[in-house]
């Protein structure tokens, strides 16, 4: 047996209990392994409240990335042994002291990187460096706006935009995230609640070539009326609770882009993709343009804290269970 934070029946952050539950050997293909570090998401309150877009059968252990060690190996898996330390994602398993998921997305963490770090990097990354190298085809010289920059994903592209060569101006709600942000590495700042969000865009840069938008509504109505010619904007969630609808007569006259980018489905239909993604932030983190901002831990026990942190959007940073 092991413990976890499992569900029986769909609930909110404060119902999540730490359980007893039946330890499952690897089967083909698979690894186990002892968590070390889950990271926290906005995806895993959506999965535990039914209102996420994969609905896999309950009982389900919430948890979508961790660091960790390998300690048990199935057959066939060839790229992992026991005792390495490891990055690893999946749609859900990691809030527990141990986990059994495929090898596929299990890769080995640099040798510097710490187990906090290997579980924030994953999806905030991995969403950054698909949505801006691969699908906004971000280049040297580029504006580039990230809103909601103090969160985990926020800071992502920051600090990958920075280190595609673009021009970051980040937009952020306090003096505290607007500070978080400049530390890694944000050109210019703008306060989104005092500001006039569009104003002052266009005083510090004139336009934006690509918008990297997690938060949705106002703010990305904000983001469209900032477009350069030909710019991009990146749908990435809505965290600011409204699901804005796209007015096609301005993406016309601005001659954009609107991209949708769900990273999750990368892991399904093209993995080279994923796998370059990851190999590229490995070097990254190696050479110092990438440091996953772990700015608060909590017990496994505390999962439910933390993920309201996440609901309440009064966390910055990566928020992180230690196991």
């Amino acid at each position: 047996m092991t413990r976890a934070i499992q569900i029986a029946a769909y609930c909110g952050p404060d119902d999540l209990r730490l359980v007893d539950v039946a330890v499952r050997p690897p089967g083909s293909g698979e690894v186990r392994i002892r968590v070390r570090a889950a990271a926290v998401n906005f995806a895993d309150s959506l999965m535990i409240s039914n209102q996420y877009q994969h609905k896999p059968p309950l009982p389900i252990i919430p948890g979508m990335e961790a660091g960790g060690e390998v300690i048990e190996v199935g057959a066939d898996v060839n790229h992992l042994a026991v005792g390495d330390r490891v990055i690893g994602y999946a749609r859900f398993g990691y809030f527990a002291e141990e986990a059994t998921v495929s090898a596929a997305q299990v890769f080995r963490m640099p040798a510097k990187m710490n187990f906090l770090q290997g579980a924030a990097l994953p999806i905030s990354y991995g969403t950054a460096y698909v949505g801006l190298e691969h699908r906004a085809r971000l280049k040297p010289g580029e504006v580039l706006l990230v809103t909601g920059a103090a969160g985990g994903v926020g800071i992502a592209a920051i600090e990958v935009g920075k280190a595609l060569g673009a021009r970051v101006v980040a937009a952020a709600s306090t003096a505290e995230k607007l500070d978080l942000a400049a530390r890694h590495g944000a050109d210019y700042l703008v306060n989104s609640r005092d500001e006039n969000l569009v104003a002052k865009i266009k005083s510090l840069v004139g336009g934006v070539d690509v918008a990297f938008d997690p938060v949705g509504g106002d703010t990305f109505r904000a983001a469209l009326k900032c477009m350069s010619f030909e710019g991009r904007i990146l749908v990435i969630g809505f965290a600011g609770g409204e699901r804005q609808m796209v007015p096609a007569n301005h993406v016309l006259v601005k001659n954009c882009d609107i991209i949708g980018l769900s990273w999750s489905f990368y892991r399904e239909k093209k993995l080279d993709i994923d796998k370059r993604a990851f190999s590229d932030l490995c070097r990254m983190y190696e050479v110092g343009q990438v440091n996953p901002p772990v700015t608060e831990t909590f017990s496994l026990a505390d999962a439910g804290k933390a993920l309201r942190r996440l609901i309440d959007r009064s966390a910055m940073g990566k928020l992180v269970l230690t196991v």
